[in-house]
């Protein structure tokens, strides 16, 4: 009777390992796809194509008020600065695969589209955070002008932006990406855990098991380097950012 109850635990406890096995973020979307961008509409697309667990985004807020999908501060090869140009300027812009600068609006209606994605939707930090506010604002409306709220999880560098999302959208995962604030600090804050960088929790690898103690959730970026994904799997991470993720997903499979 004591083996058929050793053997039970044993067995419960690999179906709990299968179990916790890390979720793969497609980081930009699935940009390094043919015929896809950084940021573009096809890079969600095709990180959906391949059943990622989310696609991540960045989101500016212009000159002339309105939100754009888009990384770099200042768009390589030109003078256009994400925060003070116009939309019409940005959006004018061609991406590598073709397609101009999408707006978040033609950002969301494609995502309504593809409903086994979520959306992680990075807030990029402002130099003014009476704009981050208005910023965390308008991306909250767009949000629930197309029934996404319950859908997307909301990261950013900024404390005060994070802060701001959790305001508007109490019930929403909200991460910080800066990697300086311990797990406790960041549950005190209220906020859904810890979104650092591969360097950050190679630091300080022993936050992963603090964060999960009180009841927080870790993901780590940008994990692109196989022996890099293997330690994160190892680590217990939720969450793994890559900008290759059919490599992630065959790693995860073999465990």
């Amino acid at each position: 009777m004591k083996k058929l109850s050793l053997l039970f635990i044993l067995l419960a406890a690999g179906a709990g390992s299968a179990l916790a096995q890390p979720k793969v973020i497609a980081h930009r979307g699935y940009w390094k796809a043919p015929n896809s961008a950084q940021n573009s509409l096809a890079s969600f697309f095709k990180a959906d194509s391949i059943g990622v667990f989310a696609s991540e985004i960045d989101v500016w807020l212009t000159a002339d008020d309105r939100l754009i999908v888009n990384h770099d501060r200042v768009f390589k090869g030109t003078d256009i600065n994400m925060e003070r140009s116009t939309q019409r300027d940005i959006c004018n812009i061609v991406l590598a695969n073709g397609e101009n600068i999408p707006t978040l609006d033609a950002y969301l209606k494609l995502v309504t589209t593809k409903p086994d994605t979520r959306l992680v939707l990075e807030m990029k930090s402002l130099s003014d955070l009476s704009r981050e506010d208005l910023a965390a604002e308008k991306i909250v409306k767009a949000l629930r002008k197309y029934g996404l709220v319950e859908r997307t999880d909301i990261i950013a560098f900024s404390l005060n932006a994070c802060l701001a999302f959790k305001k508007l959208l109490p019930d929403s995962k909200i991460y910080y990406l800066d990697g300086d604030l311990t797990p406790k600090k960041i549950k005190k804050l209220g906020l859904a855990g810890i979104d650092y960088s591969i360097e950050a929790l190679r630091k300080h690898p022993e936050w992963v098991e603090q964060a999960h103690k009180l009841g927080l959730e870790v993901n780590v970026w940008t994990v692109d380097k196989e022996e890099d994904m293997r330690y994160f799997i190892d680590l217990g991470v939720d969450y793994i950012t890559t900008n290759y993720p059919e490599q992630l997903q065959q790693l995860i499979g073999e465990k």
